[in-house]
Protein backbone atom coordinates (compact mmCIF):
# COMPACT_ATOMS: atom_id res chain seq x y z
CA UNK A 1 0.00 0.00 0.00
CA UNK A 2 1.03 3.55 -0.72
CA UNK A 3 -0.42 6.52 1.11
CA UNK A 4 -0.43 9.88 -0.65
CA UNK A 5 -1.01 13.25 0.98
CA UNK A 6 -1.29 16.42 -1.07
CA UNK A 7 -0.64 19.93 0.18
CA UNK A 8 -0.04 23.40 -1.17
CA UNK A 9 -3.44 24.27 -2.57
CA UNK A 10 -5.18 27.54 -1.91
CA UNK A 11 -6.57 30.73 -3.39
CA UNK A 12 -4.45 32.57 -5.93
CA UNK A 13 -5.12 35.41 -8.34
CA UNK A 14 -5.04 34.86 -12.09
CA UNK A 15 -1.46 34.94 -13.32
CA UNK A 16 -0.16 33.75 -9.98
CA UNK A 17 1.71 30.59 -9.01
CA UNK A 18 1.28 27.67 -6.63
CA UNK A 19 3.42 24.65 -5.89
CA UNK A 20 1.63 21.48 -4.90
CA UNK A 21 3.35 18.70 -3.01
CA UNK A 22 2.47 15.05 -2.65
CA UNK A 23 4.16 13.07 0.10
CA UNK A 24 4.19 9.31 -0.31
CA UNK A 25 4.59 6.74 2.41
CA UNK A 26 4.04 3.07 2.98
CA UNK A 27 6.29 1.52 0.36
CA UNK A 28 9.33 2.39 -1.66
CA UNK A 29 8.59 5.45 -3.69
CA UNK A 30 11.20 5.19 -6.34
CA UNK A 31 9.58 2.52 -8.46
CA UNK A 32 6.27 4.30 -8.95
CA UNK A 33 5.03 6.44 -11.77
CA UNK A 34 3.47 9.53 -10.22
CA UNK A 35 0.69 11.60 -11.70
CA UNK A 36 -1.37 14.69 -11.03
CA UNK A 37 -5.03 14.86 -11.99
CA UNK A 38 -7.68 17.45 -11.33
CA UNK A 39 -11.44 17.61 -11.09
CA UNK A 40 -13.47 20.77 -11.39
CA UNK A 41 -17.00 20.99 -10.04
CA UNK A 42 -19.40 19.26 -12.37
CA UNK A 43 -16.65 17.88 -14.59
CA UNK A 44 -14.84 14.59 -14.90
CA UNK A 45 -11.38 14.04 -13.50
CA UNK A 46 -8.71 14.96 -16.02
CA UNK A 47 -5.03 14.34 -16.43
CA UNK A 48 -2.58 17.13 -15.68
CA UNK A 49 0.94 15.68 -15.62
CA UNK A 50 2.92 12.53 -14.88
CA UNK A 51 6.51 11.53 -14.22
CA UNK A 52 8.29 8.19 -14.34
CA UNK A 53 10.94 6.81 -12.09
CA UNK A 54 14.46 7.41 -13.23
CA UNK A 55 15.92 4.09 -12.34
CA UNK A 56 19.55 4.83 -11.78
CA UNK A 57 19.78 8.45 -12.89
CA UNK A 58 17.78 11.64 -12.99
CA UNK A 59 18.27 11.84 -16.73
CA UNK A 60 16.14 8.76 -17.19
CA UNK A 61 12.95 10.35 -15.95
CA UNK A 62 10.19 10.99 -18.44
CA UNK A 63 7.35 13.46 -18.08
CA UNK A 64 4.07 14.05 -19.85
CA UNK A 65 1.62 16.92 -19.69
CA UNK A 66 -1.91 17.71 -20.71
CA UNK A 67 -2.08 20.35 -23.42
CA UNK A 68 -3.61 22.74 -20.90
CA UNK A 69 -0.57 22.35 -18.64
CA UNK A 70 2.24 22.51 -21.18
CA UNK A 71 4.44 25.55 -20.75
CA UNK A 72 2.84 26.54 -17.47
CA UNK A 73 3.10 23.54 -15.14
CA UNK A 74 6.15 21.50 -14.19
CA UNK A 75 6.10 18.11 -12.49
CA UNK A 76 9.12 16.93 -10.55
CA UNK A 77 10.01 14.41 -7.90
CA UNK A 78 12.47 14.04 -5.08
CA UNK A 79 12.93 10.35 -4.44
CA UNK A 80 14.98 11.01 -1.31
CA UNK A 81 12.01 12.88 0.18
CA UNK A 82 9.34 10.56 -1.26
CA UNK A 83 7.65 13.63 -2.69
CA UNK A 84 6.35 14.70 -6.07
CA UNK A 85 5.67 18.33 -6.91
CA UNK A 86 3.55 20.28 -9.34
CA UNK A 87 4.74 23.82 -9.95
CA UNK A 88 1.92 25.81 -11.50
CA UNK A 89 2.59 29.20 -13.07
CA UNK A 90 0.44 31.65 -14.99
CA UNK A 91 -2.66 30.23 -13.37
CA UNK A 92 -6.04 30.82 -14.96
CA UNK A 93 -9.55 30.67 -13.51
CA UNK A 94 -10.13 27.50 -15.52
CA UNK A 95 -7.37 25.81 -13.50
CA UNK A 96 -9.69 25.91 -10.48
CA UNK A 97 -10.23 22.34 -9.33
CA UNK A 98 -9.38 19.76 -6.72
CA UNK A 99 -5.94 18.42 -7.58
CA UNK A 100 -5.16 14.78 -6.88
CA UNK A 101 -1.87 12.96 -6.68
CA UNK A 102 -1.77 9.37 -7.93
CA UNK A 103 0.72 6.52 -8.08
CA UNK A 104 1.13 3.30 -9.97
CA UNK A 105 3.73 0.59 -10.33
CA UNK A 106 1.89 -1.30 -13.08
CA UNK A 107 3.13 0.85 -15.92
CA UNK A 108 6.54 2.22 -16.74
CA UNK A 109 5.28 5.17 -18.77
CA UNK A 110 4.07 8.59 -17.69
CA UNK A 111 0.47 7.58 -18.21
CA UNK A 112 -2.41 10.01 -18.66
CA UNK A 113 -5.01 7.31 -17.97
CA UNK A 114 -6.54 7.55 -14.51
CA UNK A 115 -7.57 3.89 -14.48
CA UNK A 116 -3.91 2.88 -14.63
CA UNK A 117 -3.22 4.49 -11.25
CA UNK A 118 -3.73 2.37 -8.16
CA UNK A 119 -3.27 4.85 -5.34
CA UNK A 120 -4.81 8.28 -4.86
CA UNK A 121 -4.52 11.09 -2.38
CA UNK A 122 -7.44 12.94 -0.87
CA UNK A 123 -6.97 16.01 -3.04
CA UNK A 124 -6.15 19.66 -2.45
CA UNK A 125 -8.30 22.56 -3.61
CA UNK A 126 -6.85 25.13 -5.99
CA UNK A 127 -8.94 28.23 -6.62
CA UNK A 128 -7.88 30.86 -9.13
CA UNK A 129 -9.92 34.02 -8.71
CA UNK A 130 -9.65 37.74 -8.03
Amino acid sequence: QVQLVESGGGLVQPGGSLKLSCAASGRTFRGYVMGWFRQATGREREFVAAITWSGLSWSGMKTSYADSAKGRFTISRDNAKNTVYLQMNSLKPEDTAVYYCAATDTTGVASSKSHEYDYWGQGTQVTVAL
